[in-house]
C-alpha cells in the first residue's frame, strides 16, 4: 500500500455570513507552533486526537468532543499519536459570539456534547454543497446558540494595570496588521517602557508581541488567497517584506506553503 501524503489541506470561504474560513486538514507529524488568531477557532477531530496548550494549560481534543478556542488567545497544537490526525476547522468572526465570552472559552475550551458535535459535523456537510448557504445559515444559528449556552454566566475576571496595558498594545497591533509599528513607537504610544511593555504583553497572552503581530499577518494571508490573490500580492497586502517572508511563516503556521494551500 502506498505510504499516505503527511499533509492534506482543504480551505475555502463560504457565503455565509458568520464564516470567515473552512479548513480541513490531516496532518501526521507536523506541529503548529504557538500562534493566534483574530477569529474563533470550532474544531473537531474526526480521527486521532490532538494535544495544544492554551493560555499555558495543555489541552486535548479527542474524537468525541468540540474545541473552541477564542480569538487573540496564543495556542499552539500537535498530534497525539504517530498516525497523526484529520480535523476540521471553522473560523467565525464575532457575530454569534462576542468578546464577553473569551474567558470562558480560555477556561473550558474543549466541550463534551454529542449534540453540538453532531451539529458541527452537519454544518460542515452542508458548508461543502454549493447552493445550500440558507441552511448553512440556519444550522450556524443553532451551533452558536448551543456554544452560548456552554460560555454564559462565567463572571469575568479582574484586570491588573499590566493587563490593560496588554491589552491596548493588542489593540493597537490589530490595528497596524499591514503596516507594524516598531516597539518603539508603541511605547511612546501607550506611556510605557518598552521592556515592560513586551514583559506585560507576554505574560497576559503567552505570545511576544510580535509572534502575535506574525500570526494576524498569516491570517489575512490566509482570507486574501482564498479570495484568488496571488502569494506575491498577498505578501505586501499582508505586512511581509516579500513573498519568501509570507512563504517562511505561512508554511511555519499553516503546514503547507501559500501556493498549496490556494490550490487546495
Amino acid at each position: 500500500m502506498a505510504p499516505q501524503p503527511a499533509r492534506i489541506v482543504s480551505a475555502w470561504r463560504p457565503a455565509v455570513p458568520g464564516v470567515v474560513e473552512v479548513f480541513h486538514a490531516r496532518f501526521t507529524e507536523y506541529a503548529y507552533p504557538m500562534h493566534v488568531h483574530d477569529a474563533w477557532t470550532l474544531l473537531i477531530v474526526d480521527r486521532g486526537a490532538v494535544r495544544y496548550d492554551l493560555d499555558r494549560h495543555e489541552r486535548g481534543t479527542p474524537h468525541d468532543s468540540v474545541s473552541l478556542l477564542p480569538p487573540h488567545v496564543p495556542h499552539n497544537g500537535s498530534p497525539v499519536t504517530p498516525e497523526g490526525f484529520r480535523k476540521r476547522v471553522l473560523y467565525l468572526d464575532g457575530t454569534h459570539l462576542g468578546d464577553e465570552f473569551i474567558g470562558a472559552a480560555v477556561d473550558r475550551p474543549d466541550l463534551r456534547d454529542p449534540l453540538l458535535r453532531r451539529r458541527v459535523g452537519q454544518l460542515h456537510g452542508t458548508l461543502g454543497r454549493p447552493g445550500e448557504e440558507l441552511e448553512a445559515e440556519s444550522r450556524l444559528l443553532f451551533v452558536g446558540e448551543r456554544l452560548r449556552g456552554h460560555l454564559e454566566g462565567d463572571p469575568a475576571s479582574p484586570r491588573s494595570a499590566d493587563s490593560v496595558l496588554a491589552r491596548r498594545l493588542r489593540e493597537l497591533l490589530d490595528e497596524r496588521i499591514v503596516e507594524g509599528v516598531v516597539l518603539r513607537e508603541a511605547a511612546g504610544l501607550l506611556g510605557a517602557h518598552p521592556a515592560h511593555l513586551v514583559r506585560a504583553f507576554s505574560t497576559a497572552y503567552g505570545i511576544a508581541p510580535h509572534q502575535y503581530l506574525t500570526s494576524l499577518r498569516v491570517g489575512r494571508a490566509r482570507r486574501l488567497l482564498l479570495e484568488g490573490r496571488s502569494p506575491g500580492d498577498v505578501a505586501v497586502a499582508s505586512g511581509f517584506y516579500d513573498q519568501s517572508h509570507l512563504t517562511r511563516h505561512f508554511r511555519k503556521l499553516v503546514g503547507v506553503p501559500p501556493g498549496r494551500y490556494k490550490a487546495g
